[in-house]
């Protein structure tokens, strides 16, 4: 069985949380007999398209971006040229340039979205794009939510819940090996002895802002690894040289998981349904870390759940983060309980064994086969 995934950006390009599904799908499904084909604009489109732990990452060319969406004049003709080849499409939502590439040449062959998020930032553009998005989305055989929450919370996914599904997001541990003992030693000199960790894209919704309020209050300290459009606002608001607040940027994944291991507890403070569902706190949970997130009505209550394997507190309130911060840090036993929790349900639900296991069964659905 062939593949073909379809999304405005991926790796070498990009590899965000999407990206990362995708290709945990398919070098997931590998094992159940599926061949994966990616397709994506880059800028640099030759250069790009390449193999990537045993499927092609194919670009077509990036022409101009506007409201974070890619458009190419080429995308249709190498969509068209792939989706031949395909026994299944897979679309991974929202980008409206695949709902017109979709209309305008249809592949013929059996079709599921994965519904990674609501358009939530473009309010009035959304507007305009409603009926090209409902024609899309009802022209699909089946759709993918990411969580149990996020197919209750969305008026979108409401009118589709007939053909939807849930598979949630998972993480595949052998990406995430064990840091060794120079990189630990050199954090270990850098750093305080105890933190509190966020790792993210530095964006509007991240509510970063909240965490650097609440460290202010109770002062303890917070490393943040990441960065992106809202970094020099977040260190001008942090103030100058503030002592518990370290911002480190990004880093390579081998940086990132000494800090998974070393940090006492995980802060997502995000604030808006634009956090769909938050790989992050997956990352925590697999490292076995209590985590602290903001219920907004989307897959992070599905990933932390409150009081059992973290705390979870009203979206955009300092007070409320600062005193959960602080029942981490005070408790390190009913935190090492909490953590060990997260460890449980990253194994029962968030391995990549299980996503992909349950999407090769969807594609064995829509072709009539046995894969899975």
């Amino acid at each position: 069985m062939r593949v073909l995934h379809f999304f405005k950006t991926y790796w070498p390009d990009t590899f965000g949380g999407v990206e990362r599904t995708i290709h945990a799908i398919a070098k997931g499904t590998a094992k159940y007999g599926v061949e994966s084909d990616v397709l994506s604009l880059s800028e640099t489109p030759v250069e790009n398209s390449i193999e990537f732990d045993g499927h092609m990452a194919h670009k077509a060319k990036l022409d101009f971006e506007f409201a974070s969406t890619g458009f190419s004049r080429e995308v249709f003709g190498r969509f068209r040229e792939l989706s031949q080849k395909a026994d299944i499409v897979h679309y991974h939502f929202p980008w409206p340039v695949m709902d017109i590439v979709h209309l305008t040449v249809p592949p013929g062959k059996p079709t599921v979205v994965t519904y990674h998020s609501d358009i939530v930032k473009q309010k009035v553009l959304l507007q305009f794009y409603k009926p090209l998005m409902f024609r899309f989305l009802k022209s699909v055989d089946r759709i993918v939510a990411t969580s149990p929450n996020y197919l209750l919370s969305s008026d979108v996914l409401e009118r589709f819940k007939s053909k939807t599904t849930v598979i949630p997001l998972g993480l595949d541990e052998a990406d995430y090996p064990k840091a060794d003992e120079v990189t630990l030693a050199r954090w270990r000199d850098k750093l305080p002895n105890r933190f509190l960790l966020f790792v993210g894209v530095l964006r509007y919704y991240k509510g970063v802002h909240i965490l650097l309020e609440a460290a202010k209050r109770n002062g303890l300290d917070i490393v943040i690894v990441g960065s992106g459009p809202m970094e020099a606002e977040l260190k001008q608001a942090a103030g100058q040289n503030p002592h518990n607040i370290h911002f480190l940027g990004s880093l390579s994944d081998s940086d990132k998981i000494a800090l998974l291991e070393m940090c006492a507890g995980f802060a997502f403070p995000s604030h808006l349904r634009s956090e769909a569902f938050g790989l992050s706190l997956v990352e925590a949970s697999m490292f076995g870390k209590p985590m602290i997130s903001c219920e907004i009505g989307t897959g992070t209550s599905f990933v932390n759940l409150d009081k059992q394997t973290g705390f979870v507190v009203p979206p955009n309130d300092v007070d409320a983060l600062s005193n959960a911060m602080k029942s981490l840090w005070d408790n390190e036993q009913k935190a090492a309980a909490l953590g060990a929790a997260a460890r449980d349900r990253y194994l029962a639900c968030f391995t990549a064994e299980k996503m992909c296991s349950a999407y090769s069964r969807l594609y064995g659905e829509l072709t009539g086969s046995r894969a899975g």
